[in-house]
């Protein structure tokens, strides 16, 4: 969809989909995404369950193969990469469901991140001063914890990559509302210290108040892009239930 004409491209998208589509063997999930962030922005992506927001992701990430030139970072086309060689070129998520590792404590969660080998300015204790519960817990299992907890453990250990640009896929999914609050407020920090951001959101309200900018995505297609001041909520609403 062709975004509003008060609707910005960034100049030299640090990320940029032409045409991108994406497959479960015969079943396609994706089609013809076209989407670009810049560098330091946050950009929200909402939609429904199902509209192929996840499948994205994975598809940037390289745990779905794509044609090279669907995915390009940097200005280089990144589309057929594996997902250990994304990784080292500074992209970092934070998968749904959070998938940390049950047998390893806190901080050796977070070290986990820091295998990438990239240099930067997030280590364990720039993660703790960001979260400053995780430095007490530092030595419980990881998966003893809450889960609004847990899911700043996932946070940590994306940044422990030291990425420049951060995808986070459903991150207040199941928590409560003053958990969601907490965690989101790390995300100004985040993009101060240099990390371009991109959020998977169901929670309309939420993608809104924390985005530059916004895509809505409808049964693997752009249904709309805009900036949260300039669209609607009956153009939301149009676009995320395809009314």
């Amino acid at each position: 969809m062709t975004p509003p004409p008060d609707t910005p491209r960034p100049a030299t998208p640090l990320l940029e989909t032409r045409g991108l589509e994406a497959f479960y063997g015969d079943f396609q999930a994706l089609f013809g995404i076209d989407f670009t962030v810049g560098e330091g922005e946050t950009v929200a992506i909402i939609g429904s369950n199902g509209a192929g927001k996840s499948t994205f992701l994975k598809s940037i990430t390289g745990l779905i193969a794509n044609d090279k030139d669907a995915i390009r970072y940097e200005g280089g086309a990144i589309g057929s990469l594996p997902a250990h060689r994304v990784v080292r070129l500074g992209i970092a998520m934070v998968p749904e469901g959070r998938r940390l590792f049950p047998s390893l404590s806190v901080e050796e969660n977070l070290l986990i991140g820091a295998t990438a080998k990239r240099r930067g300015t997030w280590t364990l204790d720039s993660v703790y001063d960001l979260f400053p519960i995780l430095k007490e817990r530092r030595h419980n299992p990881g998966t003893a914890l809450s889960g609004g907890q847990q899911q700043m453990v996932a946070v940590g250990r994306a940044l422990m990559a030291n990425p420049r640009l951060l995808l986070c896929d459903e991150i207040s999914l199941g928590l409560a509302p003053v958990v969601i609050k907490d965690i989101y407020a790390a995300v100004p920090r985040i993009t101060r210290e240099g990390t371009t951001v991109v959020v998977v959101e169901q929670d309309i309200n939420q993608a809104m108040a924390v985005a530059d900018r916004v895509y809505c995505f409808q049964e693997g297609r752009v249904s709309l892009e805009g900036r949260p001041g300039a669209l609607s909520r009956e153009q939301i609403t149009a676009a995320y239930f395809g009314m």
